[in-house]
């Protein structure tokens, strides 16, 4: 079943309702959360860490899109940012972050707010935007997307984007085989797909009939919908970079030597001249 027949405000409004949701399962983490933070911890996958050295020398503001329960906002403030902003449409996660923020005593900011309305008052502070592990599905204009960016990010400030590899959306996720997936496995596919309920190897159940769970509305983006609207918002090009790592478990059955041959993820590292 397609999406066409709402439009961008209304998808992302049913997408907070099922992130709110799912912020229950986010929620029975939260003390070991503070605690992994308080301990130094730096919740971010190997990948991404050359792209997020020595920060405490350079970003004096890092704002996180789409923040979710604020974990990987908070382990910027670790790796030396001085203040973090998180920026997420579901209340329940930003209560989340919030919390763990008010725990550590931490310099941080949250908005709760479609990322397309991420507030002026925030333009032009950023010397970072980063935006990570499974966020770009969930967005329905990538020219509003990266025109916030741009407002957001200060003359030199860069913007570190990771996620899932737009290739990996297109294999079946239950085969033990490499074959391409009924529903996704056309690396070219425009259609909203919307479904309910989450995978077993990510949030799993939430203790309701999925039937009953708010729809979910994503959209498989190629590279080029992603790059060049923020190339057309004026930023540029310092690396790209493809890596065989996966943030989650996405391929339970697929044998690893198999999927280590694939791109899982990608680097984007662009600048605000």
């Amino acid at each position: 079943m397609g999406g066409e027949h709402m439009n961008t405000r209304e998808m992302h409004q049913s997408n907070r309702a099922a992130w709110n949701e799912a912020a229950a399962h986010y929620a029975e983490t939260t003390a070991e959360r503070i605690e992994f933070l308080r301990s130094g911890g730096v919740n971010f996958e190997a990948p991404e860490l050359p792209y997020l050295q020595n920060l405490g020398d350079w970003c004096a503001r890092a704002i996180h899109l789409q923040c979710a329960g604020g974990t990987d906002t908070l382990s910027l403030w670790n790796l030396g940012v001085k203040e973090v902003v998180g920026v997420d449409i579901s209340d329940d996660m930003i209560a989340i972050a919030r919390t763990k923020s008010d725990a550590l005593n931490a310099p941080a900011l949250w908005f709760c707010n479609d990322i397309l309305d991420t507030s002026h008052t925030l333009d032009g502070t950023a010397d970072l935007v980063y935006t990570g592990r499974g966020a770009l599905c969930w967005l329905h204009d990538m020219d509003g997307w990266a025109g916030v960016i741009a407002r957001l990010l200060k003359p030199g400030g860069r913007l570190y984007l990771y996620d899932g590899h737009p290739l990996s959306w297109i294999w079946d996720m239950e085969a033990a085989e490499l074959k391409l997936d009924p529903v996704y496995g056309d690396y070219f596919q425009t259609t909203v797909q919307t479904n309910q309920g989450w995978g077993p190897t990510y949030i799993g159940d939430l203790g309701k009939p999925k039937e009953e769970l708010a729809r979910k509305y994503e959209t498989q983006k190629t590279f080029g919908q992603i790059l060049n609207p923020l190339l057309q918002a004026g930023l540029r090009l310092e690396k790209m970079e493809e890596h065989p790592e996966e943030y989650w478990e996405a391929f339970p059955n697929l044998p690893k030597d198999i999927l280590s041959r694939l791109p899982n993820t990608f680097s984007l590292l662009m600048r605000k001249d």
